[in-house]
């Protein structure tokens, strides 16, 4: 017996799910997504991956990001390399899409929030030496 509690919508039913002759037995889901999403995370758990993304010549070194859509758990890791290797250039602005298709997932990194680009070099060295960098 394993429970869990349902996060496809925000009744958030607390879930008792059993297998019994094969079969994955759901109780106290008060609707069909409780079952869908119980035998989704037993089966193939999936996650939102939220994360950053280094910046080049932005007012900050880091662009907040995450996965467009959820992708399988077991793989977050091999999506963090993935992103990890990843540079921009500033501007950035949220929507953007900064890398399509991770690893043929069918789910694309996009930024969650605006990175303005420098205005000079002269910023640039104030930024930095203000310690911020």
């Amino acid at each position: 017996m394993i429970r869990m509690t349902c996060v496809r919508c925000p009744v958030g039913c607390k879930l008792i799910v059993e297998e019994k002759d094969g079969e994955i037995i759901v109780s106290r889901n008060m609707c069909p997504r409780g079952r869908e999403f119980a035998v989704e995370e037993l089966k193939d758990p999936k996650r939102i991956l939220p994360t950053s993304v280094k910046v080049e010549g932005g007012e900050y070194p880091l662009v907040s990001v995450k996965t467009s859509k959820p992708i399988p758990k077991s793989r977050i890791f091999d999506v963090m390399e993935k992103i990890k290797k990843l540079k921009v250039r500033a501007p950035v602005k949220v929507g953007d899409v900064l890398l399509r298709n991770v690893l043929g997932l069918g789910a694309d990194v996009v930024a969650t929030r605006n990175v303005e680009a420098l205005k000079d070099e002269m910023e640039l060295g104030e930024f930095e030496r203000s310690g911020v960098a």
